[in-house]
């Protein structure tokens, strides 16, 4: 079964940013707020979106199924979350097969209407068989944000399911410099769009604005702190050795765990695990660092990511300590603290904390302005416009 695609389409560059957007997902929309939250609640101003979760194994369920739901913030975004039997879950054709069920019955409804002639925008390359070329798609984007074959847990197919999807996605982009000189080997069409950042969010936390949370509000003495997602990419010895070589930093951790066990954690008394924390609390926890912390581990989950915090960090006016993430290294050398080693990352968090580098600081807050999110989008859909354009132009010529 395939979407039905007959019927007009108006192919005049007027109504080139009228499509909508049908995105597969490996992470939920209500999850950490990031990079596909970040483009997609701004692209949602111009587009309808249904953001499509999943397929997620669920013990509670006998067969397949959905839920559907509408994002208060975004009247323009559907989320559709698909939920399968586990019993059925190491089935990978008949999930394939499910998923597309799924999503192409709800189409076959009036929510179809709405999504007709889409733009099928892939963060998870999982989804390239299920869907590719089954949707009416006028386009497809492919959003490399992350090496997700390095990833702990990542499915055995994922390295040739991105192949298959770099081969006939339309236009690439890359979540870093390193990314993209790997992915652009293997697209000609691929941009490199990296970070961007919400300056006036985060400048919240420098600017006099924010309030304590009540969960810092005894601390005494510094706090080094972090936030974004606790998983395999973090260095949990070092964590360990920062707080052990000076029992009066606190060391703040803000951000949901996931892929590791609890017992990974360490456990010290000036250790704080807070968990996940909504986005729009974060620049009032960093309003309480002293130093922003980027303690990753040097692993293959690692060798390509290109840390949304650095920006964010950069905006509250805060040092930064980064471990030497390469993408790091290239972009932000002259902003943050990079270190080679434990000792190393120790050595600067103590320097940052006696003398913290003004011209550092004031250079990463310029920074973070040049680089907001709008910017990004702006220029990120100005490609997805050409290749629309581009694909409507080639339809026109070969029906004259």
């Amino acid at each position: 079964m395939e979407i039905d695609t007959q019927g007009p389409r108006s192919n005049s560059r007027q109504n080139a940013g009228s499509y909508p957007l049908i995105v597969h997902s490996h992470l939920s929309w209500d999850w950490v707020w990031q990079r596909p939250q970040q483009f997609l609640s701004r692209l949602s101003t111009r587009h309808r979106v249904l953001f499509l979760e999943g397929p997620y194994p669920d013990e509670r369920v006998a067969e397949p199924c959905t839920i559907l739901s509408e994002v208060p913030q975004y009247p323009n975004v559907t989320v559709l979350r698909s939920l399968m039997p586990v019993r059925r879950w190491r089935d990978g054709a008949w999930v394939d097969e499910e998923r597309f069920r799924l999503v192409a019955t709800l189409l076959s409804g009036p929510l179809g209407e709405e999504f007709r002639d889409p733009v099928q925008w892939f963060y998870d390359p999982m989804a390239v068989t299920a869907f590719a070329g089954r949707l009416g798609e006028i386009a497809v984007v492919y959003d490399c944000m992350d090496e997700l074959s390095q990833f702990k847990g990542a499915p055995a197919e994922l390295v040739k399911r991105e192949r298959e999807l770099l081969a006939l996605a339309d236009v690439v982009f890359a979540g870093g410099p390193k990314i993209h000189e790997a992915k652009s080997a293997l697209h000609a069409n691929c941009y490199a769009f990296g970070c961007g950042v919400d300056e006036h969010h985060f400048g919240l936390a420098r600017n006099g604005s924010a309030v304590l949370p009540e969960d810092l509000a005894h601390l005494q003495g510094p706090v080094l702190g972090f936030f974004g997602v606790v998983d395999e990419r973090m260095d949990y010895e070092l964590v360990a050795r920062i707080a052990d070589c000076e029992p009066s930093w606190n060391l703040v951790m803000v951000g949901p765990r996931t892929k590791v066990e609890e017992s990974v954690l360490p456990r010290r008394a000036n250790i704080h695990w807070l968990g996940g924390r909504d986005y729009a609390q974060l620049p009032h926890y960093a309003s309480r660092f002293n130093v922003c912390l980027m303690p990753f581990a040097i692993n293959a989950a690692t060798e390509y990511i290109n840390p949304t915090k650095a920006l964010e960090y950069m905006a509250t006016g805060r040092p930064i300590v980064s471990s030497a993430i390469e993408d790091v290294e290239r972009q932000f050398s002259d902003v943050a603290h990079v270190a080679h080693s434990h000792e190393e990352f120790i050595a600067l968090c103590r320097q940052v904390l006696d003398s913290p580098d003004p011209e550092r600081i004031q250079q990463g807050i310029e920074l973070a302005k040049l680089h907001s999110w709008d910017a990004v989008v702006a220029r990120l859909e100005r490609h997805v416009d050409d290749v629309v354009e581009g694909r409507a132009g080639k339809s026109e010529g070969t029906a004259a």
